[in-house]
């Protein structure tokens, strides 16, 4: 009964010592990312745990009101941009290239493409990997039940999940990040 006593004692302080050891690594890695990391990774995993599915976790989607076309979506869009100085960068009908790659319609789905340039060239400027997110895009997509939805990847992850950027870097990619949420909010509403 010592004997086991002593080993259940030593476990018990190996998984103390583990416990302490890995909240002091967390903290330790916390401290080097943006103060907002904490909360982004949070939200992130809470939109993820339901579905096990990333792609929920990593974008913003918005329903399209109902009676609002994917074609008067694609000008409010356009529009919204314009009037808040984001450059369109084109798009692609994706529908259309599905149709005609098998002969059968497919359902509506186009993605626009939007880029502040000078803040696009600040972020290439500070790691060529942010290219990989330009231009910003949006999907319009009719879901098999016939119901119209936006869909962008989530910038926040970009901007807080990492090391804090340089401030006006920061400043900048907030505000593309914030006039892209908006434009999407006010476009999926019937906003022109």
């Amino acid at each position: 009964m010592r004997a086991l006593k002593s080993i259940l004692a030593i476990i018990g302080a190996i998984a103390i010592t583990l416990a302490v050891v890995g909240y002091v690594k967390y903290k330790q890695f916390m401290s080097e990312l943006d103060p907002e990391a904490g909360r982004v990774f949070s939200e992130m995993y809470e939109k993820f745990e339901p579905s096990k599915d990333w792609a929920n976790a990593m974008m913003w989607s918005f329903p399209v009101a109902k009676g609002i076309s994917p074609e008067e979506v694609k000008r409010s869009l356009n529009s919204l941009a314009y009037e808040r100085n984001l450059f369109f960068a084109g798009e692609a009908p994706f529908h259309k290239q599905a149709e005609a790659a098998t002969g059968k319609p497919y359902r509506y789905t186009n993605f626009m493409s939007f880029c502040d340039v000078r803040v696009g060239m600040m972020m290439i400027d500070y790691n060529d990997k942010y290219s990989a997110y330009m231009p910003c895009r949006i999907a319009i997509v009719e879901d098999k039940s016939g119901q119209v939805w936006l869909h962008s990847m989530n910038l926040d992850l970009m901007i807080y999940g990492g090391k804090p950027l340089p401030p006006e870097m920061k400043e900048q990619a907030l505000k593309v990040r914030n006039t892209l949420y908006g434009i999407m909010k006010a476009a999926a509403e019937g906003d022109f």
